[in-house]
């Protein structure tokens, strides 16, 4: 009981801690605001008059940060999700200040410069606090997380979280759920059948101050994957069976068009050299053309820059001098940009795949298909993070591991995310890495 209510404690001063240092930072950076804005030291009636307007507003952003639980207690296990979070709340306290400041005459001001300014200085302020010093305040107590149940996972992850230094974590395992401590961090699988039979007193471990994370849901917030061997029907149907997101596809379709047909366009005049430089090379064919399979499995056609030679035999076929200039620079990609004007992919999703190697994966791997829920992309989340997978001839086990970064971005997609996948995407072609 003392050890419970030491934690209720901490919890409850993690809140006024985070509480009093976003009111802190909402004045700090309405000064900054105004400071920037004018060019001079703000004057006392510039700054009360902006303050009582404004003050209206943090109390509606405190109670957005309530319902994005951002006053729970810090722990490092979160710690990534926090900049999309933030940037989530920050959306709605965007739409409620705009509503606010032009809509509600009761104000006296209309701060418009001032208050687009002040959004942009408010986030950055609040990102910096939560994510460097917040975690700092709390970076010596350890926290503690206790694993019930054992397998592939678990060992993956208490390896992880170990040996990691990003985390502060204590870690511990039991076979079943028959004491666990009192405000710690709970991992359980709920379709273990050694955990089921201890599900209450896992629930009821909540009363004292626990966090409860399923195995799954840990797995993906430290690894950013999705565990294959965990999913079932129950998990599809809960994270991936959902209507299509209208808006989101719709915003995403434009942003394709905004980027490909620009690009696809410009990329024209570097058409006749490549042709050139191939005809040089070894006398060849300029395109490369190849069946892929899409969205709801329909099969297109990719087209790229001849990068191989042109044996017959494809075993003796090689990457050319050229094609390897082609690859490193990812010239050899830009005539896929048409196929992103025609709506057969997307600047952002998974990787398409031959229909000969997508027929033996969806044979061999469960839920192979379901990245066939939407279009495939240029670019994606398993492009990025997943450097273990052939191009040439089919691998099971490497494509599994593929797929679970594939199921990680289709049920966590966002404009966010996508933004996130095409700077990363540009820092890799700046980079020449993975080439």
């Amino acid at each position: 009981m003392v050890l419970s209510a030491t934690m209720k404690f901490r919890s409850h001063r993690a809140t006024i801690v985070l509480l009093l240092g976003d009111i802190i930072l909402f004045i700090a950076a309405l000064w900054v605001t105004l400071f920037l804005r004018y060019g001079e030291w703000p004057t006392s009636s510039l700054f009360d008059s902006h303050l009582q307007a404004f003050t209206a507003i943090w109390v509606a952003w405190i109670i957005v940060f309530f319902i994005f639980d951002l006053y729970r207690r810090p722990t490092s296990l979160f710690k990534k999700d926090l900049p999309q979070t933030i940037a989530n709340a920050q959306i709605v306290n965007t739409i409620l200040a705009i509503i606010f400041f032009y809509y509600v005459p009761i104000v006296g001001i209309a701060p418009r410069t001032n208050l687009f300014i002040y959004l942009l200085v408010s986030f950055i302020f609040i990102l910096v606090w939560r994510r460097y010093f917040v975690h700092h305040l709390y970076r010596g107590r350890a926290e503690q997380i206790i694993f019930i149940g054992s397998g592939k996972e678990v060992s993956e992850l208490k390896d992880e979280l170990s040996t990691n230094t990003d985390y502060n974590l204590k870690v511990s395992q039991v076979a079943e759920p028959q004491t666990l401590t009192p405000g710690a961090m709970v991992v359980f699988n709920p379709d273990d059948p050694q955990v089921a039979s201890g599900l209450t007193q896992i629930y009821r471990s909540m009363f004292s101050g626990s966090i409860l994370l399923t195995l799954s849901d840990l797995y993906e917030l430290v690894f950013r994957r999705v565990p294959v061997e965990l999913i079932n029907e129950r998990w599809v149907i809960n994270n991936v069976s959902t209507p299509r997101r209208g808006v989101y596809d719709l915003v995403k379709r434009l942003i394709d068009l905004a980027v490909a047909l620009p690009l696809g366009l410009i990329s024209l005049v570097i058409y006749p050299f490549i042709f050139i430089a191939i005809k040089l090379s070894d006398g060849g064919t300029m395109f490369y053309a190849d069946h892929r399979v899409g969205r709801n499995g329909k099969e297109f056609v990719v087209y790229k820059f001849r990068s191989m030679s042109m044996e017959m035999d494809l075993s003796a076929r090689h990457v050319t001098r050229l094609g390897k200039i082609l690859r490193k620079t990812r010239l050899d990609e830009l005539p896929q940009l048409w196929s992103v004007i025609m709506g057969e992919q997307s600047l952002i999703g998974p990787r398409p795949e031959k229909p000969d190697y997508a027929a033996l994966y969806r044979r061999d791997i469960p839920y192979y298909d379901l990245r066939y829920l939407i279009a495939p992309g240029l670019s994606g989340w398993a492009q990025i993070y997943h450097d273990n997978h052939p191009h040439f001839a089919p691998a099971v086990d490497a494509t599994k591991e593929k797929l679970s970064y594939d199921l990680y971005y289709i049920k966590h997609r966002s404009l966010w995310l996508d933004v996130s996948i095409g700077l990363k995407t540009i820092r890799t072609l700046l980079s020449t890495k993975g080439a």
